[in-house]
């Protein structure tokens, strides 16, 4: 009797440990997913970052006297490459999405500028990288999502808390970002 117990015993540590092991694994690959899908944010973010400086100089060329709108969009633009965290990235984001939109309702001003064909190459670059953004955004707050769940779920819950695994917070857009500027190109005939 003694040997049954004692196999039983074994047998349910056993697979105690295997489901601990297991689950612990299986919020690693969700941790490590989550922070991918934010570095393909973090890339678009990059490439939107290099896309400003050239839209600002060519605007700048046009519009001497909108140095507020301009010098918003760089600030802006400062304050995203010096963010470190998602949570900095979101909210510098944020900040740059509303300086661009400002400094597209300047250019209304200038139908020069809006025939201009480097702005206009310049500003197709910029909204696909806009649309780029959109989907990296969605993809990793779908893996936040799934990741966030494993992590409040129980059992994992009470192993996620042991091993430090926590929350993460979701890419959120304002309701200014939510909301696309009225622009015009001049394509009307």
């Amino acid at each position: 009797m003694k040997n049954k117990g004692l196999i039983a015993t074994i047998i349910v540590l056993v697979l105690f440990v295997t489901y601990g092991v297991s689950s612990y694994n299986s919020l690693v690959s969700a941790e490590e997913d989550v922070d991918n899908k934010f570095s393909q944010i973090d890339n678009q973010l990059k490439r939107r970052s290099d896309l400003i400086p050239n839209l600002v100089e060519t605007v700048k060329g046009y519009a001497k006297h909108e140095q507020e709108a301009i010098d918003s969009v760089t600030q802006a633009r400062a304050q995203l490459a010096g963010a470190k965290t998602p949570e900095d990235k979101a909210d510098a984001n944020q900040q740059l999405s509303g300086a661009l939109n400002r400094l597209l309702v300047v250019v209304e001003k200038y139908p020069d500028l809006k025939a201009n064909e480097n702005f206009r190459s310049l500003m197709d670059s910029l909204e696909g990288t806009e649309n780029r953004l959109a989907v990296a955004r969605k993809d990793y707050n779908d893996e936040v999502a799934k990741y966030n769940k494993s992590v409040k779920r129980f059992p994992k819950s009470m192993l996620a808390g042991t091993f430090g695994f926590e929350k993460k917070p979701y890419f959120e857009v304002t309701n200014e970002e939510k909301e696309a500027p009225k622009v015009d190109f001049g394509s009307d005939k």
